[in-house]
This record gives structure tokens, sequence and C-alpha cells, in this order.
């Protein structure tokens, strides 16, 4: 489940595809991210379902995890999986809790400095002049995707990372899939389908336990 808050984290922004690797054209480049940067203006909530494809080398098939999602701005997310087994991941600015065994086991992580460093690094006007410094960005057109990938070229992300690949839909830049290969063998796919924009969340969509 760490593997997933980490690809959670990503995928704010925030299978290897025969892509060039030579230099992406800009102007594309900056297409997609002042179009995600204006979706992410326009849209302060959504909620949609999840689908989680996790394949490794250990694994003799494929898993495959479905559940729902909401998200609330860029400090509270709640990811819900009820197949293959109920689990319960919640973010909710400091604390993220990931719930098991049919609500019976919690597991509290204090995340809240790493989560801004990460929101600080990702999301101010220097944000796209951090990305270039430390992964080479792959951009193209497919249909009606747009799909970035990046591939770490600083030892900062190398050591976690393979790749990154996002699919953005072209008329409104909404995420699509995120796909997230790690140094560990894990790769995971996330088929994300968009339900509600802007709907009204119960509060209680984001509770969170915090240790005293």
């Amino acid at each position: 489940m760490r593997t997933l808050w980490r690809s959670a984290g990503l995928w704010c922004w925030i299978a290897a595809l025969a892509w060039p690797l030579g230099a992406q054209p800009d102007d594309l480049l900056m297409r997609i991210w002042n179009g995600v940067q204006k979706a992410q203006t326009e849209h302060a909530s959504g909620c949609g379902k999840i689908v989680e494809t996790r394949t490794s080398k250990l694994l003799a098939k494929p898993m495959v995890f479905r559940g729902k999602f909401c998200a609330d701005g860029m400090d509270r997310f709640a990811l819900e999986y009820t197949e293959p087994d109920p689990i319960r991941i919640r973010f909710n600015r400091d604390y993220l809790n990931v719930t098991t065994g049919g609500g019976k086991h919690t597991e509290a992580i204090e995340v809240g400095s790493k989560v801004r460093q990460t929101q600080a690094y990702f999301s101010r006007e220097k944000s796209i002049e951090n990305l270039k410094k430390n992964f080479a960005i792959q951009v193209r057109e497919d249909g009606g995707l747009y799909e970035m990938k990046l591939v770490p070229s600083s030892a900062r992300f190398r050591r976690r990372l393979n790749y990154v690949i996002l699919k953005l839909a072209k008329e409104n830049f909404l995420l699509r899939s995120l796909e997230i290969d790690g140094t560990s063998g894990v790769n995971s796919v996330f088929a994300i389908d968009i339900t509600s924009l802007d709907a009204k969340i119960p509060p209680s969509t984001f509770e969170v336990y915090r240790p005293r």
C-alpha cells in the first residue's frame, strides 16, 4: 500500500512505450502543462472510479484492484478499494490512514511535511523547470489523449522510479491513466474514470485518525 500512496502523490500532477528519446517540442509540452494548471484552478473537487492493475515478476498473474475515489483540492484524498479485498486510504492534510481487515486495522502515517514539499516542488511557478531538471520528458498526442512520459534523470528520483506515464483527456486535461514503474519491480497502471466534478463532498469522506 505504500507503493499506492507514492503513486497517489504523483497523480495529483501531477510497459515502456516506443517513443523517441530526443528532445520534445516545448510548445506541445507547454500546451499540456498550461492545460493541467488551468484544470486544477477550474475544478475544486472530483470523484470517480479507479482500476489498478499491478504486475511484478514475483506475481504469477496481475493483481487487479477496483474501487472509487474522491479528491478535494490538494489536501484531501480518499480511495476505497472494494475488490479483491476492502482497503480504504484517506489523506487529510497531515495524515494518511490505511485501513484493512474490514475496518479493524488502521495505520496512521504522518506525511504532511513531505506532501507540502512535493506540492511546493510541483505546483509553484517554477514547477515546469523543476520537472525538466529532474526528468527527461517525452510528450505526444494519441487520438483524444495527450501522453506524457517522465524518465528520472536525477538520483533523487532514480532510486524509486524507472518511469511515470500520464494520459490526459484532450478536451479538459483531466487525468485518465497513470502508470508507475518502480525500481522495486512493481508496475502499477491506474485507469481513472472521473464521474463527477465540483460536487459537494461530505466532510466525513476525508475523516482520518490522528494519533495523539
